[in-house]
C-alpha cells in the first residue's frame, strides 16, 4: 500500500478528487518524492528529469489523486501558473544543499504566492527541505529562514526535512497534508469536485 493509499484511508472520504501540484526548481527531488508516494508495485526503478510536466494518478477506495509533477527547469516554470486554480494542495520541494540557487527558489516561491489564483486562497503548502543526506544540506529551519516562510500568513504551511531517495521525512509531511485536506473538506473550502 502506497503512502497516498494510506492518506486516503485516513481521510475516510468517498469519491473526492484531490489535485496536488508539485513545484520546485529542477533537480530538487520532486519526481523522486512522487515516485515514493506511489504504491510499491508501480514505483519506477530509475527517475529521469521531468520535461514540461508529468501527471501521476492514484486511486484508492475513497480518493482519487492527481499529482502534477511540474518541471523546475527555468524554461518550463511559466507552465506552473496554468495549474494553480484547480489545485487543492501544493508540495514545494527545495534542494537544501543548493545554497547558490536558494535566491532563485525564493523568487519562484514569491511569484507563486503572489499569483492571483493563489494569493488569499487557503491552500495548504507542504515544503520538503530535501536532500538532507548530503553533506552541505541546510537544516529545515535554515531553509525556512532563507525563504522567509514565516511571512506566509494567508495559508497553512509546514516544512519537513526529507531524503526522497530513502523516503525519510515524507510520512511526516503527508500526515500534516492529510490533516489540512481533511480540514478543508470539513470546512467545505476549495474541495469542489472538478466540473
Amino acid at each position: 500500500m502506497g503512502l497516498l493509499d494510506k492518506l486516503s484511508g485516513w481521510l475516510g472520504l468517498r469519491k473526492k478528487e484531490v489535485n496536488v501540484l508539485c513545484l520546485g526548481l529542477d533537480n530538487s527531488g520532486k519526481s523522486t518524492i512522487i515516485n515514493q508516494l506511489k504504491p510499491a508495485n508501480t514505483q519506477a526503478q530509475e527517475i529521469v528529469p521531468t520535461i514540461g510536466f508529468s501527471i501521476e494518478k492514484f486511486k484508492s477506495s475513497s480518493l482519487s489523486f492527481t499529482v502534477f509533477d511540474m518541471s523546475g527547469q527555468s524554461r518550463y516554470r511559466s507552465l506552473w501558473e496554468h495549474y494553480y486554480k484547480e489545485s487543492h494542495a501544493i508540495i514545494f520541494v527545495i534542494d537544501s544543499s543548493d545554497k547558490l540557487r536558494m535566491v532563485v527558489t525564493k523568487e519562484e516561491l514569491d511569484t507563486f504566492l503572489n499569483h492571483e489564483d493563489i494569493r488569499g486562497k487557503r491552500i495548504p503548502v507542504l515544503f520538503f527541505a530535501n536532500k538532507m543526506d548530503l553533506q552541505d544540506a541546510m537544516s529545515s529551519v535554515k531553509v525556512s529562514q532563507m525563504l522567509c516562510l514565516e511571512n506566509i500568513k494567508d495559508k497553512p504551511w509546514h516544512i519537513c526535512a526529507s531524503n526522497a531517495v530513502r523516503g525519510e521525512g515524507l510520512q511526516e509531511g503527508l500526515d500534516w497534508l492529510q490533516d489540512q485536506i481533511a480540514q478543508s473538506y470539513q470546512d467545505g473550502e476549495q474541495m469542489n469536485d472538478p466540473a
